[in-house]
């Protein structure tokens, strides 16, 4: 028995340290494509030299496809999710009914052939050999011909022909603002695989999550249409269009230019492209170039000409409160839908607002961060790029504006109504899996960006600056998950946080604390605290003297081992730690009743407390 449990210790202690060296890895792809597009009909053609590098430690015998354009086609899984959920995009479905009795019609489920989207491999070949597929929805599956070994790299070589789809969701031709196209989740893209798989996801509604690597595309067009995208151009003298050096005339040849770009170290491409694109360019104080594409409309125009100088002020806040944006230019371009963000580019609807066109610039410029360099799985993780960037651009909008106040007071406002719905489900839920699309959009969004707004309350202001800055530093180019997030956190504070993550992102548990009585004692004041909710949290307690005087007192959370630094002017007094299971605790005030106030449970309002009616008391 004594020999078995040496083996055994002998067999776990080898194990463990087999898992503590487990390193990172990623896939790597270098794609090569050459399009040609026909603006008359809306179709498209290509060839893509695809280089995939199997940096991971198993051996792969398939790969997946995104054929994300056959997504706008009557009875996909796109269109019939618009049909059985309660309450669909409005830019996808018609309501026939009225706002208390709807009755929503897919628009996709009305697309005539000439205009539906599809994307379809004519040929493809592995290392010069045929490989089997089976197309199945918006996903194309391939059998290899040969295995790809830990470490080794192979050619993939395909014929591909597309058509770009009306304008529904994101891609699409002549959107609502007019523009010609917008060129989205238009190629045979590659499925991810990582750590914990395939990410082979058909294409419903949510968003991306795409294979480091470099992009070298070329797209042959109509000479007069102006193309805003990935990548940088490779032969502005031969283009113009505003992309030629200053003074240099271009005289364009043919019938159709050949637009050559190159984007380094990305996971996706899109472009736009119309015949009435206005080209600005602006070029900021860190060196990079920004780049304004939209339509030659004096009903657009003020707006587009407004946010320029503006856009440059959201990148140096983003560089100084995140990290140096990495790539030489960012183009912010008319089209698409409404806000969506990409490599390099976003695109963006409107302009007859001035605000509204800002306020989705800010958001949509942030997640050049959150998500196209700090690679988040935005299927899986929606939360993470979605919540990230709304509270950096939130800050970023508040700075820009010269506001007071609490900027986030709606996003509380709107976490808590779906708190309290009884339509809340745990942000872990995959993206396209929510019940209703509202529960979708307040968990991403909102709770999201509580996530880092709740923190500053949990480990300080100071510290989730800090670790925003080493999440990046530690992260970018690469695709974290929120446990590496939260280690981040921990690190940088010294808390443990693990409860943090558990409880918000995992579980529907909510926060409420009550001030459920204050009296006299022989020795002050006993005020009694209640934890109503499961959730746990780290307790500040702020008594206003009638004096004037102020005094913080702070009680711990046990199970994170640690004490938030103080912060600001006010006296603070570290109390004796909270337990979880303990649902109940008196803090002792060495003050009589009759001097105090008042005295309030966070008055900083950051924690989300889903009921602040218990939250303070007037002795």
């Amino acid at each position: 028995m004594k020999k078995f449990l040496v083996t055994l210790s002998i067999f776990a202690a080898a194990l463990t340290q087999a898992q503590n060296n487990t390193s990172y890895w990623q896939q790597h792809v270098d794609y090569k494509m050459d399009v040609d597009v026909n603006v008359k009909n809306y179709q498209y053609t290509g060839t893509q030299k695809l280089v995939y590098t199997n940096n991971s430690p198993d051996t792969l015998t398939k790969v997946f496809y995104h054929m994300y354009f056959n997504a706008f086609q009557p009875g996909s899984e796109m269109d019939l999710r618009l049909q059985n959920i309660q309450d669909p995009d409005s830019r996808m479905a018609i309501n026939n009914g009225t706002r208390e009795n709807p009755d929503f019609e897919s628009r996709i489920s009305k697309l005539k052939e000439d205009e539906i989207g599809y994307l379809r491999a004519v040929s493809l070949k592995q290392d010069g050999k045929s490989v089997e597929v089976k197309e199945e929805g918006t996903i194309l599956s391939v059998t290899l011909a040969k295995p790809i070994l830990p470490g080794a790299s192979t050619t993939f070589k395909m014929k591909f022909e597309g058509q770009v789809p009306v304008q529904i969701r994101r891609s699409g031709r002549n959107n609502a603002d007019g523009v010609a196209l917008s060129m989205t989740q238009w190629y045979p893209k590659l499925a991810e695989y990582d750590f914990e798989g395939w990410h082979a996801d058909p294409y419903i509604a949510r968003e991306f999550h795409g294979v480091w690597g470099d992009f070298d595309v070329t797209i042959s067009i109509d000479k007069d249409y102006i193309i805003g995208g990935t990548g940088v151009l490779q032969n502005p003298e031969k283009i113009g269009y505003g992309y030629q050096k200053e003074g240099e005339k271009v005289r364009r040849k043919g019938k159709k230019l050949a637009w050559h770009f190159v984007a380094k170290n990305v996971h996706d491409f899109a472009w736009a492209a119309d015949p009435e694109f206005i080209h600005d360019t602006l070029e900021t104080e860190s060196g990079v170039v920004l780049h304004f594409f939209y339509k030659d409309n004096k009903k657009f125009k003020d707006a587009w000409e407004k946010i320029q100088p503006n856009t440059a002020k959201l990148l140096q806040f983003y560089n100084e409160h995140v990290g140096p944006y990495p790539w030489p230019q960012y183009s912010v371009i008319q089209g698409g839908d409404g806000g969506m963000e990409y490599a390099m580019c976003t695109l963006i609807t409107g302009g007859e607002d001035y605000e509204s066109l800002m306020g989705t610039t800010a958001h949509e410029f942030a997640h050049s961060w959150f998500q196209q360099l700090l690679g988040t799985n935005e299927s899986e993780h929606p939360w993470m790029d979605e919540g990230f960037t709304t509270y950096i651009s939130t800050l970023a909008g508040h700075q820009l504006k010269g506001n007071t106040g609490n900027p986030f007071s709606n996003t509380y406002r709107g976490y808590n109504y779906l708190a309290t719905s009884g339509m809340e489900q745990p942000q872990t839920t995959h993206g396209d899996r929510y019940k209703v699309n509202m529960a979708y959009s307040i968990a991403a969004y909102s709770k999201g960006a509580i996530f880092l707004r709740q923190l500053e309350y949990v480990i300080g202001e100071k510290n989730v600056a800090k670790t925003l800055k080493r999440y990046y530093q530690d992260w970018k180019f690469k695709h974290p998950t929120p446990n590496d997030f939260i280690r981040v956190a921990e690190k940088v504070s010294g808390a443990q946080l693990h409860w943090y993550l558990t409880d918000w992102t995992e579980t529907t548990n909510t926060i409420d604390y009550a001030i459920t009585n204050v009296a006299d004692t022989e020795n002050g004041t006993a005020v009694d605290l209640q934890r109503k909710g499961l959730m746990p949290m780290p307790i500040e307690v702020t008594v206003s003297y009638k004096n004037g005087d102020k005094k913080l007192y702070y009680i711990p959370l046990r199970m994170m081992r640690w004490q938030k630094p103080a912060e600001g002017n006010i006296e603070r007094i570290v109390e004796k730690s909270w337990p979880w299971a303990q649902s109940n605790y008196t803090l002792q005030l060495n003050t009589p009743k009759s001097e105090i106030d008042s005295i309030e449970i966070d008055s900083s309002e950051k924690m989300a407390d889903i009921d602040r009616s218990n939250n303070m008391v007037k002795p």
